[in-house]
């Protein structure tokens, strides 16, 4: 028997040819594993944690019993912590909306007018942040914030100092100090996700064809009626995409909250305070309904725009 026959015969062969013949079963073979991991891992530690919602807690000895309850997710709508979730979702929000300014115009120089050469520069100056430790991110805009420190101190010299207190000064914006204040949180965080922004509405303006910028001139259509309705309705999916990840990852986060701002929890902070100092997992797995519930209706509405044709 020649060795091309005994190859043919081998079992690896014999499945090789089982699996090309029927493609279901290689495509099973294929994303068995990945799917079977998520189901469990993923899926089942998350449904565990939110099973754990339905347990009681016992104040006084401190102990969670597995005494089936709804106080729980009751407790969401309590007045301080039907705050807790404004406040959150307003920051996103606002998050969200100034990266969108921001963003925009640096996308739209990239995807337009900026070279080859000048494009990579661009890349590196918008995701080298992102190579650096989001700690060291955070804790270094506590000390630029301070008082004394590098805001103040250009301020100083620009004599700003007295519009700095009064914007200081106003509800809801201002605090002791900026690194104290609504704003300085609210800076802090446009900061650390501004490239999730910038990247997917560079990519979508990349896509709109410049001949269609061009017929609009043609057509009559002066600069800003060109970017109304051409350019902004075409890109638009990618501020929706990039609005995907400065609004999902201000909603979870905890660290920024807990450096940065005024007193006063966000839905991150609530849930590592009960789950960690207060021990009561079940009022923290409970309100871990909320940013699922939120983020789920945010890509749902997203999907309709098309933000996932510009990921």
């Amino acid at each position: 028997m020649s060795a091309n026959a005994l190859y043919l015969k081998t079992p690896l062969r014999r499945l090789s040819d089982v699996l090309y013949r029927h493609p279901r079963a290689l495509l099973a073979v294929l994303l068995g594993p990945p799917l079977l991991w998520f189901l469990v891992v993923y899926l089942g530690s998350l449904l565990a944690l939110l099973w754990q919602g339905f347990y009681s807690f016992d104040d006084f000895s401190m102990t969670v019993r597995p005494d089936l309850t709804l106080v729980n997710y009751a407790h969401i709508f309590a007045p301080a912590n039907w705050e807790i979730i404004v406040r959150t979702v307003a920051m996103a929000a606002a998050v969200t909306l100034a990266s969108a300014l921001i963003a925009f115009p640096i996308a739209y120089y990239m995807a337009v007018y900026a070279g080859k050469a000048e494009k990579g520069l661009f890349y590196i100056g918008v995701m080298l942040p992102m190579w650096a430790s989001y700690i060291v991110k955070a804790y270094s805009w506590t000390v630029i914030l301070a008082k004394g420190g590098l805001v103040y101190w250009v301020a100083g010299k620009l004599g700003l100092v007295p519009l700095l207190e009064a914007l200081l000064a106003l509800p809801y914006v201002g605090g002791s100090t900026l690194s104290t204040s609504h704003l300085g949180r609210f800076l802090v965080f446009t900061y650390i996700w501004l490239p999730f922004m910038i990247l997917p509405i560079q990519a979508a303006i990349e896509r709109v064809p410049q001949s269609l910028m061009q017929a609009s001139q043609d057509l009559g259509a002066g600069p800003l009626a060109g970017f109304r309705h051409v350019l902004l309705p075409l890109a638009f999916p990618g501020v929706v995409a990039g609005s995907i990840f400065t609004f999902s990852l201000t909603l979870g986060d905890y660290i920024i909250p807990t450096l940065v701002g005024p007193s006063g929890l966000f839905i991150g902070n609530f849930v590592y305070v009960q789950q960690g100092a207060a021990g009561n997992i079940p009022l923290a797995a409970a309100f871990t309904v909320v940013p699922i519930a939120l983020i789920a209706a945010y890509l749902a509405a997203a999907r309709r725009l098309g933000a996932f044709d510009a990921l």
